[in-house]
């Protein structure tokens, strides 16, 4: 007994050393702010690229535009549920094909209209592809109580709505009717928000009315983004609703500015897909929907640092580009991510001083002009046929903001 309370004795003091070491050395080494956030600054640079061509950069811009223009269906729309392999995702019919269809028909109008090509060929794709969206997205819905892809076609429309209005200066009668199909948008991305705050587009939990999913963060990027380009055309947007997406984006980010994939992934931070060379597609889209809703902790360096990121360790996102199974690649990407990930990076771009962008512009060129196709698309992950369309959308639209 005697040597039991000896040993008891001892333990409890060295506990007692330890605790007091413990709190000595945090007494001494105080955690500052800008400690947790030190990795915003640093990260891999790539090699510099050699200045794009012009001539090449417009070529490979009209090829892409050329490509659009074959692949418009006659009813104005881009895509369709064609079988492209043998294993597709989960996409219960119609309405997940609905959903599908009116995204990418966003996306390509507004390649479309961002490439300025003055073609007449070019107008009336445009023209046709507005007529779709005018009359198809009035009755977007979720395809079933678990299947939400709709949330991606109230995004992109509206961005390809503020395209529109832009375009249609001077038709104030066309404009108003742009105006209250986009904030008939702006409602239903209300109505399908999680309850979580966000975007999701998955309800595997309880499928109620409005979705407990969870919030998936680049698809909150999204959405945030599209909302605010619908403000400046003068939709209305319920404040509460960003602030519930945002707060819902910040808590899933990571102190290094990766970011999860969604909340309900936050509670495992190391997992691959939750580490910066799984965030690569997501960080950046993130990033700027933080920045255009006012968080001032995401300054040019954390853009910089990111954009140096996804091009020093641009393999890592491609070696996902195009395989058949999603998230079947290293640090658990999904082949979706690829031109995805570029376009907001495009977008992160803009966002620099004048003077910071030329050698960003140059990088993006250079990755993405050698992978574009025969054909004069570009893709990344084979979707029925929506594919093609919305990864030369992408392309397109990261592209043209590549130019001087």
């Amino acid at each position: 007994m005697r040597s039991f309370f000896v040993s008891k004795r001892i333990v409890l003091a060295m506990l007692v050393v330890v605790a007091a070491l413990s709190a000595n050395r945090l007494r001494a080494e105080p955690p500052e702010p800008e400690t947790r956030r030190v990795e915003h600054r640093e990260g891999p640079i790539p090699e510099p690229a050699a200045p794009v061509d012009r001539e090449q950069l417009d070529a490979a811009i009209k090829r892409g535009v050329d490509f659009l223009l074959r692949d418009q269906n006659e009813n104005g729309s881009w895509g369709s549920a064609t079988r492209t392999k043998g294993l597709n995702i989960y996409a219960p019919v119609p309405g997940a094909h609905h959903a599908f269809r009116d995204a990418t028909t966003s996306l390509c109008v507004s390649a479309l209209i961002e490439s300025q090509d003055d073609r007449r060929e070019v107008r009336e794709a445009i023209d046709r592809g507005e007529a779709f969206l005018l009359e198809n997205l009035p009755s977007l819905r979720r395809a079933t109580g678990d299947a939400i892809y709709n949330v991606w076609g109230h995004a992109f429309s509206l961005q390809a709505l503020a395209r529109l209005h832009a375009l249609r200066a001077g038709d104030s009668e066309r404009q108003k009717q742009i105006v209250a199909a986009a904030q008939q948008q702006v409602d239903l991305l209300g109505r399908y928000a999680s309850v979580d705050g966000g975007w999701g587009y998955y309800d595997f939990r309880y499928q109620t009315k409005q979705p407990s999913s969870s919030s998936i963060s680049f698809t909150s990027a999204t959405g945030i983004i599209a909302l605010f380009e619908a403000r400046e055309i003068g939709v209305e947007v319920p404040q509460s609703l960003l602030d519930k997406a945002v707060a819902a984006i910040q808590r899933q980010r990571k102190p290094d500015n990766s970011y999860a994939y969604g909340e309900y992934l936050k509670m495992r931070p190391m997992l691959g897909i939750n580490r910066p060379g799984g965030s690569l597609g997501r960080s950046q889209a993130c990033n700027l929907a933080l920045r255009r809703a006012g968080d001032d902790t995401i300054s040019e360096d954390v853009l910089r640092v990111w954009l140096n990121r996804l091009f020093a360790r641009n393999g890592w996102l491609s070696i996902g580009r195009k395989r058949p199974i999603p998230h079947e690649s290293h640090f658990q990407v999904a082949g979706y991510f690829y031109y995805y990930g570029h376009f907001y990076a495009a977008l992160c771009i803009d966002e620099l001083p004048e003077s910071d962008r030329p050698p960003f512009r140059d990088l993006m060129a250079q990755t993405l002009l050698p992978l574009q196709e025969k054909d004069g698309s570009w893709w990344d992950y084979p979707l029925y046929a929506y594919h093609q369309p919305y990864g030369t959308s992408f392309a397109v639209m990261s592209l043209v903001r590549c130019r001087p």
